[in-house]
């Protein structure tokens, strides 16, 4: 398959991720340049190190040691972290000769596919994940699952008490649970229709 070729599947395979599935479900403007810019960007350096004598090892180790910079200066939810490493193999299959040539089209689609997949909104859509924080000290873990499913008028799964402070009477919890009732879609546009009735 052709450079170009290959350039252009990049090109349209970022466009889907970036505004086809990220962009729609999470409305981050800042991290849609980043996708764009570190896929391009890798595919770039990619090319280059498959054209030249580097090995192709030092170059997963400076993409490596970039990301771990990115993602450590500013914190990113676990999907957005998928989205943005999506990005950075989807530049380094454009960037590399692969054979045969239908590998890279087919390994592009299926990180596609995965991200559409894993993250759509219908799988599992009455899950959520929360760090709650109480204002009260709990030490009876049967009390405390109870206080939280009252709250989050949810099933808990599951929790993890992160901090029990007697001093000031607080408890931290990390909380996975499921919504008793079904999800709320609620857009902006209904919030702001809301707000205008009187």
């Amino acid at each position: 398959m052709s450079n170009h070729t290959v350039i252009a599947l990049n090109v349209v395979a970022v466009a889907a991720l970036a505004f086809g599935l990220y962009f729609p479900r999470y409305h981050r403007k800042d991290m849609v340049v980043a996708i764009l810019g570190l896929n391009v960007g890798v595919m770039g350096v990619a090319t280059a190190l498959a054209s030249s004598e580097v090995s192709a090892g030092l170059g997963l180790g400076l993409f490596g040691v970039l990301s771990i910079i990115r993602l450590r200066s500013n914190e990113l939810a676990q999907e957005e972290v998928a989205y943005y490493f999506s990005a950075l193999a989807l530049g380094l299959l454009a960037g590399f000769d692969v054979d045969p040539a239908w590998l890279t089209p087919t390994l592009m689609g299926g990180i596609l596919i995965a991200l559409f997949v894993g993250d759509h909104p219908r799988l599992f859509p009455q899950h959520r994940h929360q760090n709650v924080q109480l204002d009260s000290a709990y030490t009876d873990e049967a009390r405390l699952v109870a206080r939280l499913g009252e709250l989050l008028d949810a099933d808990i799964v599951k929790i993890k008490i992160k901090r029990v402070d007697l001093v000031n009477d607080t408890t931290t919890v990390d909380v996975r649970y499921r919504l008793r009732t079904g999800p709320v879609e609620t857009s902006m546009r209904d919030l702001d229709r809301a707000a205008r009735t009187p």
